[in-house]
């Protein structure tokens, strides 16, 4: 091996669980914290439960919903520019255009 290339090994670095076990391993950290551990992890307690902490779900939904709303507002500012753009394009109305207006 050469020499002043490997990174130093702790041979008791601490890994904290956020269920709050800890237990020493070798590794070139001296600190690692995980979510899920060997006291915690449902293969190993035979205990099923949903991690689900963050609701990872329900904020991809809400996600989705605020995009779509802001799509709808982009559409409608987009449907008002051109109609903008077509009055200033024709030009002032004609004494025809306005009569049929005012009959509608």
């Amino acid at each position: 091996m050469k020499d002043k290339i490997h990174p130093k090994v702790n041979k008791k670095a601490k890994v904290t669980c956020n269920c709050g076990h800890t237990f020493t391993t070798t590794s070139v950290l001296e600190e690692i914290r995980v979510e899920v551990c060997s006291q915690c992890h449902p293969f190993y307690t035979g205990v099923e439960k949903f991690i689900d902490t963050e609701g990872r779900v329900d904020s991809f939904k809400r996600k989705q919903d605020v995009a779509k709303e802001r799509q709808k507002v982009i559409l409608q500012k987009l449907k008002v520019k051109k109609t903008k753009e077509k009055e200033q394009k024709q030009g002032p109305l004609s004494l025809k255009d306005l009569l049929k207006q005012a009959g509608k």
